[in-house]
Order: C-alpha cells, then sequence, then structure tokens
C-alpha cells in the first residue's frame, strides 16, 4: 500500500474521498520540527547551520509516520504547493529518515488534479526550501537579537520582527500625521437649475471663474454665491457617450483579505482560516497566492456557467492581463475548484460564513471573465450669460450590466433631462458647500495589507501573521472603527528602531530582502550569503548601539512613598509608569496619569472606585486595594443619554461571548439594551 502525506486531517479526508483504497492517507498535522524555543537555535559561526529539533506535541505523530512508512511501497509527501509546503515535505523526509519518496503537489483539492500529481511526481525543490529557511533564520535572528536590545533600553518583554517593525512603523507615522494635521476650510458651490418646461431640476458645479479652473473656494465663496444669483444660464455643450466599466481580476491572498473585510467585516485571520477549510474541501484552489493565472479547465467550466445562465453576450473569457509583484506562473488565482458551482448549488455544504467566502470567491472569479458593463453618460456644460462663471452637470446610466450580473459594485445611476445646445437653464438656488480638510485615515486591516503589499513587503503567507504580531504585542490597538492606533510603547519602539536601526524597518530595505528571498527561490541566489550578507553589519550595528544608548527612564520629582527614594518614569508593555529608583530593594510602581474617580462608591466598602488598567484593559477598581478587591467593568460612554430612564449614559457592553452591544450605565436599575447604536 502506498502512503500519502498531507498536512490536515479535513484534507486527508478530502482526499480520501476520491482515491482507490490502496492508498493510506495520513496528515501529519503541519510541522514536525522547528528550531528550538528556548535559544537561537542557528550556529551563526559555523555557516548559520540549524539546530532543528522534533516537536514535543509531533512526537506520536512522527511515531506513527515512521511504522508507516516502513511498510509503505511507495511514500508521497503531498503538502501544500508554497515554500511553506515544500519546507514541511523536507522536514519529514529529514525527521523520518526517508530514502524513498516522490514529492506531489496541487493547487486544488479535486480527483483529477491529485490523479494529475501521483501521475506527475517530482523531486523537493531544495530552492523553495532555503528560501523558506532564509525568511525563519533572519526573522529568528532579528527576534532573539534586536528584542534582548529592547529589554536592556526600553522594558523586558519587548520584542522586534523584521517585517513587523516595517508594518509598524506605516502605524505609527500614519498617526504622526494625523496628530501634525491643521484643518483648513474650503467651499464648493453647486447651482440647482431647471430646463424650459421641466420638473426636473440638475445640480451643476462650478467649475471656471474667468476660464480659470478651480474646484474649491476660500470664504469669498459667498460673494461668489451672490454673484451666481444674479446671472443667468444656458447650456453650453452637451457630450453623450457610452462607457466601458471592466471587471476586476480574481483574487489572490492579498484582495481576497482586503475584499472580505470590506464587504463581509471578516478579519484577515478569520478569512484566512475560511480559506483554509474551502481549501481542504476541494471546493477551492489554494488560497496563498499572488498570481492572477487561471487553467483551460477553470476558463471553459466559467463559459459553460455564463452562457448557459446568462447568454453569449454576457461571455467574454478575456483573463486578466495585470500580474502581481514577483508573480509565481505556476500558481493560479483564488477560484472555485468547479466553476460551475454556483453559491447555492453547494451551500448545503457550507456553514454560514464559509458559504458567504466562497461566494465573494466565486462571483469575482465569474465576473472577472464576463462582458464589461456599459454606461452610458451624459456631459452638460454649462455658462452664464456674462460668460464669468462656467459649470458642469452629469449623469449616467446603465446600458448593459455585463459582470456586474453576479459582482455588484455600487453605481449611482442619475438621469439628465432632455435639453439642447443654447437652452436657457432657469435659476432654483445658489448652495454653498462648506468642507474642512480631513486628516488621513488610520489604517484599517484591509489598507494596510494594500500598504504592505504595494511597497513590497511580506508575502501571501505573512500577511496575517504580521497583523497578529503587531497586536498581540500591545504595539497597536484597535478602535471601534476597527482601524489601527499605535500605542504608546508601539510608538516607543517604533521610533527607538528608526533612529537606531533605520534599515530594520526602513519600507525599501525590507521590499529588498523579499526580492534577494524569491531570488533564493528561484535558484538566482545562495540563501546562506544573503543571510550572512545582512547579518555582519547587523550585528556590528548592534555591538555599537549597546554602548551608544542609555535606557529610557527619567528622574521625577515625585517621592516613593515606600521607602521615600525618588521615582523615575519608565516605560513597560503598557505604556509609561512611575518606579522606585531603589528598585530591586523597593518595587513600588504607580501610574504617571491622574487618578479618576468613580461618581459610584465601591459596593463592597463604600471607598472611592479608581480607574486602574492591566493587560486586560481598563475598569474601576477599590482605591481600598488590597484590602478591599473589589471591581467593576469599564463601560465606554457614546455621548447618548439612555432613552429608557433619561437619567444613565448608553455605554458600549461586552457579552460572555465577547458580542458587542449598548446598554444603560444605570443597570441593574435600568435595564435598557440594544444590539444597534441608539440616535
Amino acid at each position: 500500500m502506498d502512503l500519502i502525506i498531507v498536512e490536515s486531517p479535513t484534507k486527508s479526508k478530502t482526499i480520501k474521498g476520491f482515491l482507490k483504497k490502496n492508498y493510506n492517507i495520513i496528515s501529519s498535522f503541519g510541522h514536525v520540527r522547528d528550531l528550538p524555543k528556548t535559544k537561537l537555535g542557528i550556529d551563526i559561526e559555523n555557516n548559520f547551520e540549524p539546530q532543528y529539533k522534533p516537536l514535543p506535541k509531533a512526537k506520536k505523530t512522527i511515531d506513527s509516520l515512521k511504522k508507516l512508512a516502513k511498510k509503505a511501497d511507495t511514500i508521497y509527501l503531498a503538502t501544500d504547493p508554497d515554500r511553506e509546503g515544500e519546507a514541511i515535505a523536507w522536514h519529514l523526509v529529514e525527521t523520518l529518515k526517508l530514502d524513498k519518496y516522490q514529492r506531489i503537489s496541487f493547487h486544488e483539492i479535486t480527483k483529477e488534479a491529485v490523479e494529475n500529481s501521483l501521475d506527475n511526481p517530482r523531486n523537493i525543490d531544495m530552492n523553495l526550501v532555503d528560501a523558506q529557511q532564509a525568511r525563519r533564520f533572519l526573522d529568528r535572528i532579528v527576534g532573539y537579537k534586536l528584542s534582548p536590545f529592547l529589554w536592556k533600553k526600553v522594558a523586558r518583554g519587548l520584542s522586534a520582527g523584521r517585517v513587523q517593525s516595517a508594518a509598524l512603523k506605516f502605524i505609527v507615522d500614519r498617526e504622526k500625521e494625523i496628530n501634525n494635521f491643521k484643518k483648513e476650510e474650503f467651499w464648493t458651490i453647486d447651482v440647482e437649475l431647471k430646463p424650459k418646461e421641466n420638473n426636473t431640476t440638475i445640480i451643476a458645479q462650478l467649475i471656471k471663474i474667468n476660464n480659470q479652473k478651480v474646484d474649491k473656494f476660500t470664504l469669498k465663496a459667498k460673494d461668489i454665491a451672490k454673484d451666481l444669483e444674479q446671472e443667468k444660464y444656458l447650456v453650453l455643450d452637451i457630450v453623450k457617450k457610452d462607457v466601458k466599466k471592466s471587471p476586476l481580476p480574481p483574487f489572490i491572498t492579498s484582495t481576497l483579505q482586503q475584499e472580505a473585510y470590506k464587504k463581509l467585516n471578516f478579519s484577515s485571520k478569520m478569512t484566512m482560516r475560511l480559506a483554509q477549510q474551502l481549501y481542504e474541501k476541494g471546493i477551492t484552489t489554494y488560497h496563498r497566492t499572488d498570481s492572477y493565472n487561471l487553467s483551460n479547465y477553470a476558463v471553459n467550466k466559467a463559459k459553460e456557467y455564463v452562457v448557459n445562465n446568462y447568454g453569449k453576450k454576457y461571455w467574454s473569457g478575456k483573463t486578466i492581463k495585470t500580474k502581481a509583484r514577483n508573480a509565481q506562473e505556476a500558481h493560479e488565482a483564488i477560484r472555485p475548484s468547479n466553476p460551475k458551482n454556483s453559491p447555492n448549488e453547494i451551500k448545503s455544504k457550507l456553514d454560514e460564513k464559509q458559504y458567504k467566502l466562497y461566494s465573494l470567491i466565486w462571483s469575482r472569479f465569474t465576473a472577472s471573465l464576463m462582458s464589461p458593463a456599459v454606461i452610458s453618460q451624459t456631459t452638460v456644460d454649462i455658462e452664464t450669460i456674462s460668460k464669468k462663471f462656467n459649470l458642469r452637470s452629469s449623469g449616467q446610466i446603465m446600458v448593459f450590466d455585463g459582470f456586474l450580473k453576479v459582482y455588484p459594485i455600487k453605481t449611482e445611476e442619475k438621469t439628465i433631462p432632455e435639453m439642447e445646445k443654447n437652452d436657457p437653464l432657469y435659476l432654483v438656488k445658489v448652495i454653498p458647500n462648506q468642507h474642512f480638510t480631513q486628516p488621513p485615515a488610520r489604517y484599517s486591516e484591509a489598507t494596510l495589507i494594500k500598504t504592505l503589499e504595494e511597497n513590497g513587503i511580506g508575502r501571501p503567507s505573512t500577511y496575517v501573521p504580521i497583523l497578529s504580531t503587531i497586536q498581540e504585542r500591545n504595539y497597536v490597538t484597535k478602535n471601534e472603527e476597527k482601524r489601527f492606533a499605535p500605542s504608546e510603547i508601539g510608538t516607543i519602539v517604533s521610533d527607538l528602531l528608526s533612529d537606531h536601526f533605520r534599515e530594520i524597518v526602513d519600507p525599501n530595505f525590507t521590499a529588498e530582502m523579499e526580492k534577494k528571498l524569491d531570488s533564493i527561490a528561484e535558484g538566482k541566489a545562495n540563501w546562506k550569503l544573503v543571510l550572512s550578507s545582512f547579518y555582519e553589519p547587523f550585528d556590528k550595528l548592534l555591538k555599537e548601539k549597546e554602548i551608544e544608548i542609555n535606557r529610557v527612564e527619567k528622574e521625577t520629582n515625585e517621592i516613593c512613598e515606600k521607602c521615600k527614594s525618588k521615582m523615575v518614569l519608565k516605560v513597560g508593555r503598557f505604556g509609561s509608569f512611575l518606579a522606585c529608583s531603589n528598585y530591586p530593594k523597593c518595587k513600588n510602581t504607580k501610574s504617571t496619569e491622574k487618578v479618576e474617580e468613580s461618581d459610584e462608591p465601591c459596593e463592597e466598602c463604600g471607598s472611592k472606585m479608581v480607574l486602574k488598567r492591566s493587560k486586560f484593559g481598563t475598569f474601576w477598581g477599590c482605591s481600598n486595594y488590597p484590602k478591599c478587591k473589589n471591581i467593576r467593568k469599564m463601560d465606554t460612554k457614546i455621548g447618548i443619554k439612555c432613552p429608557k430612564c433619561n437619567k444613565g449614559d448608553v455605554v458600549i457592553k461586552k457579552s460572555k461571548k465577547g458580542k458587542t452591544f449598548y446598554g444603560c450605565s444605570n443597570y441593574p436599575k435600568c435595564d435598557f439594551v440594544s444590539n444597534k447604536k441608539p440616535n
């Protein structure tokens, strides 16, 4: 019997569903060995020789696989078709000490794809393995060498990462832009006009004054508005034309994460978990890809579906020629394994979230091959009798929906009433609109991933770990709008790294390193030489900075109430705090912030409740601590009085399952609750 080793039990189960019984299909449950947790695990002096160790959790799996391998006629390693999958296959060979094996890979788990891979086995691609090892070692070296530096200079428990630090810098720099932003007032002017004997009005925007283009005005807008009220208007020109709106390309990893966030409100982590489930069920192709390629099989199946369900005029068949940065041509875009399986046809096989993501993938793929939408646009140019002012009004209506039939994109239709050149237009009213310039928006998961991709930072498999890491380290937080803001400690770490280890956080440097990793994967660069070229200057710089920088702590005029020594300002993982300079003899610490007291006393001892913070968030704690250990959850006010009792404030609360809802701050006296934000 032949043995096929895959990573996951679900993948194993799917393959068992269509392969003959003479195959034993077993899961390795991911990696079976890795670098040790307690030390660097890389012998830098010995040409970066790794010290891999079997993972404790994989011991039973390794023993079982060794026994099965001895009995197998042929061993097939069917791990995922990317660098990580190739590395897992190589680790299996090394750990199980396999002499005879075949490497097979497929981008979709279908009967045809798996059988084709079995007919065309290959050797392990060591270029891909070396690229994975180089990335792993680079990140390990930066993490293990730079993190202790942060412990000494800032606070224990901090850590630095090669790619994560570059992502953090984007967030910190954006926050500085927001803080330095100065709001400016400006105006636009619209004029509502009515064609002769037609009740339908049009809105025209002022675009020229004395033949000079203008798009916004200063406070003089009110004077301009008065002049416009005295004018008469006529149609200068009318232009009608049909415009084609082309479909978007099928999804790659980054665009799937961005669109799932925007359309479904799925985090990147959830999107990739669901995409993994769909892939392992054999429903979609592999989800870690940066290629827009589509197979002939996929295009032909999509054609059958579109022509049969919508008609020939909806079929284009043009594949998107756009190429992602460093895309691997052997890979495909993310698509349904069988394009003829519309979401409703397989809905019964999926849970609610899987169904939503599959619907998004299927519709985006199908739409990418369909005809462009056709929109009829009408532009009316208007001039005043004095010829001092020029205005423009535009409208559009859908002529042919094309790909929008399956992948709707919000388009606002606006009809322009019939009129001809030189027709007079009658003034209804002048509408001055006041505006203020807005600061740049904080990054959401979608916009941060887009920025990382545009700057060549990270690859399909790394976006989720990047976002997860900077949040787990408390370097960034998410506000109510789910946008990233740097924490105090995140800003300190980013600024320190930017000032003293610029290359580590510089986007250009990080992007160049990605290119070098790609060169290793393509067999164009030696992975150990790449590591060496990075490590030598990095190690030299690290030693210089050890001497140069002093610990980030300042003496203050505060006196320790326990030992009467001076307090010093320190920075910890959760922000700045005061600590006794007599440490470790005296371990007294206290917050730097002014103590905020609650209007409601402690329910247990009657003392004042004060605002406290911990790694779990903000809460009210009894000022009589440690004698009284009573705590009360901190609810965030939204600036609205309770609509039921009109005494308490509406506050944001969370259920035991973590679901957000709104309630009255006077609970339990008032039991008002709402899942929606009250107006």
